[in-house]
C-alpha cells in the first residue's frame, strides 16, 4: 500500500478517535458548568438573604467574593436596524444601511471536518 495512502487511513483514526474524545469532554464540561452554575445561585441566595454582599469568602487558595456582572445582549441586524429606526425617519434609508451592512461582512471559507454518526 502506498506511504501516503497509510498515513491518510491513519491520520483518518486519529482523528475519529480525538473527535470522540472532545464530544465526551464537552459533555463532561456541559454537566460541570450546570452543576456550577446551580451552585452559585444557591450561594448567591444565601448571601443577599443574610446580607453578606461585602463579605470575602475565605477558601483554601484565596477568596471568594459575590459581585454583579453586567452581560450585554448580542449586536445583531435587528438590534442595528431597531436602533437606526430610532434615529433616521427614512425606512427606505435604514433598510439600504442593513442591506449594505449584510452584504459586505467579510466572509472567510475554511475547510473542515463533520463526522455523520451512524446509528
Amino acid at each position: 500500500m502506498d506511504n501516503n495512502k497509510e498515513e491518510f487511513v491513519s491520520n483518518i483514526q486519529r482523528w475519529v478517535v480525538l473527535d470522540t474524545q472532545l464530544k465526551l469532554a464537552n459533555e463532561k464540561l456541559k454537566q460541570i458548568r450546570e452543576s456550577k452554575n446551580q451552585l452559585t445561585s444557591q450561594i448567591c441566595n444565601y448571601v443577599d438573604s443574610k446580607n453578606m454582599r461585602e463579605t470575602k469568602l475565605q477558601i483554601s487558595d484565596g477568596n471568594l467574593r459575590v459581585y454583579d456582572r453586567k452581560e450585554y445582549s448580542p449586536i445583531t441586524f435587528t438590534y442595528i436596524e431597531t436602533c437606526l429606526d430610532k434615529i433616521i425617519p427614512n425606512k427606505e434609508h435604514v433598510a439600504s444601511i442593513i442591506k449594505y451592512l449584510k452584504e459586505n461582512r467579510e466572509i472567510t471559507t475554511v475547510s473542515d471536518i463533520r463526522r455523520n454518526v451512524t446509528k
